[in-house]
């Protein structure tokens, strides 16, 4: 055997000894060049051993993909012994609970209180939406002879702001008021209301309201009214009959304060004699009874000087002093009342003839006019 054969031979083991199954062309090349030189058959060797590296990554590759088909083999074999168990429970027969008879231990259904999770239902909603909205009031009927025709031309001109027909309605209540609160205030003052409820932002009807409600003796309705009116029409507003509403609700002090706030408005003759009489009243609640005497005086407290509101101001004057403690004096204001009281308003003879009695006094006669005294004088009025 020659050198060169002998030098191929042994590279020809070492190439098999890298590989173990199988042969790639790159070893048959190998084995096949037996008459390469020693340089051809180094290079040949490494070229072999490269291509056994890449075998060997191959074999790995392809077990790994076995054992991850294997895997899902398996899975999928438990999955489906797992769902056979279950259907196989499902099927099984259960053992029943003893049956108890049923019992409702729950309050009768009108006393149980509302779950704040229930939905309402609908006639529900319909009777939450009834109860927010104003309730409907029936008209009271109408007495003969109530027509808007009859009101003061002054409340038909407000009215005229309203729809036609409304401002019918509303004026023939209004009439109605008028015509029966002297017989039947309370009546009267439904009507009153139920023209309030119709047109509530006309100034003349929350007035006629607010003295409706003064003459039926509902103090803080009056008031409300009144005041309401009085924004309205941006006016004086029967500020007397507002400060008596005060001091009929026990706050005589705020009738003062009225008062006071009065000085500033330009008031007529008999409201301002009104409001007199009001705050001396105010003052004779508070204790202040020489003071409610000398919050009278003026120069209408006159018998020679006869006025429409002379009587109502004689007639005070005289129960102030009875108050006061000076009786005599008293029963011959009541005198004068008496003289000045042509329709027979009060009933300033019999206070007279009975203060008369009760002192002895004999038979009384007339008074002259006050003077006023400046020492009695609050000092509130003062200022």
């Amino acid at each position: 055997m020659s050198a060169g054969e002998s030098n191929s031979a042994e590279v020809t083991e070492q190439a098999s000894a890298g590989v173990e199954s199988v042969a790639t062309p790159a070893t048959q090349a190998v084995s096949g060049d037996a008459s390469s030189s020693n340089t051809n058959d180094t290079k040949a060797s490494a070229g072999a051993g490269s291509d056994t590296d890449i075998d060997t990554d191959v074999e790995g590759a392809g077990s790994d993909t076995a054992v991850s088909e294997q895997q899902r083999t398996a899975s999928t074999e438990l999955a489906d012994t797992e769902q056979t168990d279950s259907e196989q429970a499902d099927s099984a027969p259960r053992e029943s609970a003893p049956q108890r008879e049923w019992e409702d231990r729950r309050p009768p259904r009108e006393q149980r209180a509302p779950s704040p999770h229930q939905r309402p239902r609908a006639d529900d909603r319909y009777n939450e939406r009834d109860r927010d909205e104003a309730p409907r009031v029936r008209a009271p009927r109408l007495p003969e002879g109530a027509d808007i025709s009859v009101l003061d031309p002054a409340v038909r001109g407000e009215l005229r702001s309203l729809p036609k027909g409304l401002a019918d309605i509303v004026g023939q209540h209004l009439a109605a008021a008028g015509l029966l609160v002297d017989e039947d205030p309370e009546f009267a003052l439904e009507h009153a209301r139920y023209a309030r409820l119709k047109a509530a932002r006309v100034g003349a009807v929350r007035e006629a309201a607010g003295l409706t409600a003064y003459l039926a003796g509902e103090w803080a309705e009056a008031l409300s009214e009144l005041r309401a009116a009085r924004r309205m029409t941006h006016g004086a507003g029967h500020l007397a009959i507002m400060a008596d509403c005060e001091r009929a609700l026990g706050r005589p002090e705020r009738a003062l304060e009225l008062a006071r706030e009065a000085r500033s408005e330009k008031l007529d003759a008999a409201e301002a004699v009104e409001l007199l009489i009001v705050s001396a009243g105010a003052r004779r609640d508070m204790g202040q009874l020489d003071a409610a005497v000398v919050a009278l005086q003026g120069p209408d407290l006159d018998p020679k000087r006869r006025q429409p509101w002379s009587a109502r101001l004689f007639y005070a004057y005289a129960d102030n002093l009875a108050a006061a403690g000076r009786t005599d004096e008293a029963v011959r204001w009541f005198l004068n009342a008496a003289e000045a009281d042509d329709d027979g308003e009060t009933d300033a003879a019999e206070r007279a003839f009975d203060l008369a009695d009760e002192t002895g006094a004999g038979a009384p006669r007339v008074a002259e006019a006050p003077q006023r005294d400046a020492a009695a004088e609050p000092e509130a009025d003062k200022k």
